[in-house]
Formats: structure tokens, C-alpha cells, sequence
């Protein structure tokens, strides 16, 4: 019954201001308008009754006058700190000096208004830094709630390229405006929208696919495209040019790094791609490097493509690949360097070594940091906790970034003379929704896509491509084809299937379809400085 009691006096509380002024008998009129309007007010009238106030009482937030006898509105700023860290303090002064106003600001006030106050100038401070949270809250959910319904009906009429990547760009706003809020209901809802969405994407993916790698319809910017497309031109202008290549990076992970970005690199583009299928590695970025599709490299470059079943690595000769590339496209004398980072301590001395970047007129920075982030989400408990879902994986993604030497690189970058191009190879999306597939021993072990000979599958749950080379694919068998997870599916095989369903459940994979996987950003980007 006390909790009771206890959370029926919080929630009906009023917010309780402290208001510090030497003057204070002259702001009744100010003081009774706030009551009024449902607020609290205690006042004084010096810094020394201030501090011991707050020391005895619970206060949401301080209005601070500066130019007080004894202690001056800095000065009891300063020990206001040492008691209580958190509490908003909006400081009110008669002073347009800029060094107080940067003393103030360096403090963190929530807020700094210029004497003489009018009544409503107090009120819109109180509702900013009080009721803020509720009424953004209720501003983006009842935004949302519009936006749902005209997403809701315009979903079955997205018929383009161009309306799928919008689709997906608003559903990933509101994703991340939704993320801010605390109500659940609002996001379940959407988690559900965007599955619906991703069950017509897949649709839309599987009655195109084949005529867009055969030349037909208007189809989107695919993998082997995008050099020739965004890097080739700068590097014919005579521009210096780094690449960065995140492995796994989605569109939502590029969006929460964006603003890091911002704080040294100006965006002159930014688009999306569709990644070649299977959205894994060794096809989508080869891919990128080559500018070919993977039945091309292998003809191409017999000895350097390695299929699914053979035990070589399969992305070892990128670099090979961009030379190629390069000399096709009439810019085999140009200066090159290629990095493939992945652990701590080669980001480390790539960064500390960031001068020998000016030795070449294009950098290439393969990053793998959120591939091993997305594996190790399936390998290690920890990881499955820290990212149990979109929201986490994505701070997860931006506290990784903030602290890595990949910033440190950026930073010293920014005081260069290159440009930026960041991009990756595909997406990822966190599966939950098993489908049984048997075939034989050498069939590949991906779980968002197989390729092999005599497989058995759920037809529903999978693109089917029986006819690999119409999509500009390798084949390991005469008779082998390709099946693709659709949505949040993967494959599971019937033996041990519980373990295998139990394991792999809400993991982050790549290889099928999925707007997530699918879709992927490519952004030019030049110093501020």
C-alpha cells in the first residue's frame, strides 16, 4: 500500500521550481502567472539560501539570477553543481556580457534568458525543459500515428525502385524518432509494418530480379556499378579520394553515425544501392571491386574465385579486383593503397600512420568491425544481450564508432585535402522465423541463402533461381541452383533442430532479401576545414 501511496504522490506531484534572486518581491506577478499554470515555486533571495535549499529539498529546476550580493549566480552555479549535477538550471541576468554567457554555457544551463523576463518567456523555458520529453513524446506518436495509416495504404501501390527506397528511408525515420520515446505499443506497431513492408519488397525483389540482371526494366544500381558510378569521376577530375567500406553497414547504422560524421565532413551526396544477391561478402564485395558480376569474375579471374564449398578464403584478391577495375576504366596509372582492417591493433597503426595516405591518390579502407560485431551477436552472450534488438545494435553500432581508431583516422583525414566515399557491401537483418531445408553434405552453410543440387525447401519461404547464370552466377554443380531466405527467415536443417532454431534465433545474418540487406548507403563527403 506505502508503494502505492508513493507512486500516486509522484505522478500527481506538481513540478517544484526553486527561483534565486536578490530581488525577488519585485517577480510576484511573474510568480503567481507559473503558479497558475500548475507549477511549484519556492524563492530566495542570495546564493547561500539557494544552496542549502537544494541540499534539503527535491527541485526540477532553478531559475538563477547572476548579478547577486555575496555569492554571484556563476559562483553558486559552481556549488549548486557539487550538490546535484543533473538538476536544470536556467540562469536569468541583466548582463549581455559573452564571457558570462560562455561561463553559463560552459556550466550547462538548460537555459539563458536576458532581463526583463516577460511572463511567457518563463513559462516556454519551464515547458522546455520540463515537459519536453512529454510533449515530444506525444508530438512523434501522434505524427506516427498519421504517417502509419498512409504508409499502410501506400505499401501494396510501391511499384519502382525509386518508391521502394523511399519507403524504406521513412520507415527507417521513424524507427529512429520512435527510439527516442519509451512506448512499446508504438514501436511494436511498426516492427510489424516494416515485416509487412519486407514481405512485398520480397515480392517486388523476386518477380524483377532476373529481368534487372538481364538488362530489362528500370532497375536499380547494383554492386559492380557503384565505382563507376561515384568513385571513377573524382578520380578523373584529379581528386585525392579515401574510400571507407564498412562491412555489414546498414542504412539505420549509417543515420545514427551520420551526425559523428557532421562534426568534420560536409555531405555533398548521399544515396543507396541495391546489393547483388546473396547479399554476402565474398559476391557483394568482390562485386563492388571488380565492377562484375560473380559468373564474371570467375571467368575472369579463374584462379582468384573461390566458390562457397572450397576451403580458401574468398575474399583474398580484392584489391586485384580494383586494379583490374581500375585499368578497365582508364585509370591504371593513378596511385593506389589498399587496407583491410580487422582487429584493434592494424586500426590503430593505420591511424597513427594517416600522413602516408597523402602518398596516393586513392586510399581504400575495407573496415570489418560491424561484420564481426553482427557474428559475434550470434557467438557470444554478452553481444546478445548489449544488441537484443534494432535499437541496441544500433547504439551498439555508434558507441563501437565514437571510441574506434576508424574516427581517430577520420578526424586526421579531415584536416587533408581528400574526399570521402563511404559506402558498404550489404546489410544485415536480425532473423527469427526458421524454415526447414535438407540437401546434401556440400550444400553451403550460409543460413539467408544455399546453393547446391537436390535441396529440399518450403517453396513460400524462399526465391527461387534454378537458372544461376541468368543472374550472373557461379555454379559448383551442372544442376545446382540458389534458394534465398525471404523477410526474417533462415534456414534450419531438420537434424538437431531445436538446438540449431534455439541458437541461431534473433541473430543478425546476411545473404537473402530484405529491405535491410538490400538497400545500402553510399555517401560523398568533404572536410569542413
Amino acid at each position: 500500500m506505502n508503494l502505492i501511496k508513493l507512486y500516486l504522490r509522484n505522478i500527481m506531484e506538481k513540478p517544484r521550481i526553486l527561483w534565486v534572486d536578490d530581488e525577488i518581491d519585485l517577480l510576484k506577478p511573474h510568480i503567481l502567472f507559473i503558479t497558475e499554470k500548475g507549477y511549484d515555486i519556492d524563492t530566495v533571495n542570495n546564493g547561500d539560501d539557494a544552496l542549502e535549499m537544494i541540499e534539503e529539498n527535491r527541485y526540477d529546476l532553478v531559475f538563477l539570477d547572476e548579478n547577486m550580493p555575496g555569492l554571484t549566480g556563476l559562483e553558486t552555479l559552481n556549488e549548486l553543481r557539487t550538490i546535484d549535477s543533473n538538476l536544470p538550471v536556467v540562469m536569468v541576468t541583466k548582463s549581455e556580457e559573452e564571457h558570462i554567457m560562455e561561463d553559463a554555457i560552459g556550466a550547462q544551463i538548460a537555459d539563458y534568458l536576458i532581463k526583463p523576463v516577460n511572463p511567457n518567456q518563463l513559462l516556454l523555458s519551464i515547458k522546455k525543459n520540463l515537459d519536453k520529453n512529454r510533449l515530444v513524446s506525444e508530438k512523434t506518436t501522434s505524427n506516427y500515428q498519421q504517417e502509419f495509416r498512409k504508409i499502410g495504404m501506400e505499401l501494396n501501390d510501391v511499384r519502382d525502385v525509386e518508391g521502394w527506397v523511399e519507403m524504406y528511408k521513412r520507415l527507417v525515420y521513424w524507427e529512429m524518432e520512435l527510439d527516442k520515446l519509451d512506448d512499446e505499443s508504438m514501436k511494436e506497431i511498426l516492427s510489424m509494418q516494416k515485416d509487412e513492408a519486407n514481405t512485398i519488397f520480397c515480392k517486388f525483389i523476386e518477380k524483377n530480379y532476373i529481368d534487372w540482371m538481364q538488362g530489362k526494366g528500370d532497375g536499380p544500381m547494383f554492386s559492380p556499378s557503384i565505382l563507376k558510378q561515384h568513385l571513377f569521376p573524382l578520380l578523373k577530375d584529379g581528386k585525392n579520394v579515401t574510400v571507407i567500406l564498412i562491412d555489414n553497414l546498414r542504412y539505420d547504422q549509417w543515420k545514427v553515425l551520420q551526425p559523428v560524421f557532421q562534426q568534420y565532413y560536409k555531405t555533398q551526396s548521399e544515396s543507396t544501392f541495391f546489393s547483388i544477391l546473396p547479399t554476402a561478402t565474398q559476391y557483394a564485395r568482390n562485386s563492388i571491386f571488380s565492377g562484375l558480376m560473380p559468373s564474371e569474375i570467375k571467368k575472369r579471374f579463374p584462379d582468384k574465385w573461390f566458390d562457397d564449398t572450397d576451403d580458401e578464403g574468398k575474399n583474398l584478391y580484392e584489391e586485384d579486383f580494383l586494379r583490374d577495375n581500375l585499368k578497365r576504366n582508364g585509370l591504371g596509372d593513378i596511385s593506389v593503397a589498399y587496407h583491410k582492417i580487422t582487429n584493434h591493433v592494424n586500426a590503430k597503426k593505420l591511424a597513427d600512420n594517416y600522413k602516408s595516405f597523402s602518398q596516393h591518390q586513392l586510399n581504400v579502407v575495407v573496415y570489418n568491425f560491424v561484420d564481426m560485431l553482427s557474428h559475434a551477436k550470434t557467438d557470444t552472450r554478452l553481444i546478445q544481450e548489449l544488441a537484443d534488438d534494432d535499437k541496441a545494435y544500433r547504439s551498439l553500432t555508434l558507441s563501437w564508432f565514437k571510441n574506434s581508431p576508424l574516427l581517430d583516422l577520420l578526424r586526421k583525414l579531415s584536416e587533408t585535402d581528400t574526399e570521402l566515399l563511404l559506402t558498404t557491401d550489404h546489410g544485415t537483418i536480425n532473423v527469427d522465423t526458421p524454415t526447414k531445408l535438407v540437401g546434401l553434405r556440400e550444400i553451403t552453410t550460409n543460413l539467408r541463402y544455399k546453393q547446391g543440387k537436390n535441396m529440399s525447401y518450403e517453396k513460400k519461404d524462399v526465391f527461387e533461381i534454378n537458372k544461376p547464370e541468368l543472374a550472373h552466377l557461379p555454379k559448383v554443380h551442372i544442376s545446382a541452383n540458389y534458394v534465398f531466405a525471404r523477410e526474417k527467415m533462415f534456414f534450419a536443417y531438420p537434424n538437431n533442430y531445436n538446438h540449431f532454431v534455439k541458437y541461431y534465433k534473433n541473430t543478425y545474418q546476411h545473404g537473402g532479401i530484405s529491405l535491410e540487406e538490400m538497400i545500402i548507403p553510399i555517401v560523398r563527403m568533404t572536410s569542413k576545414f
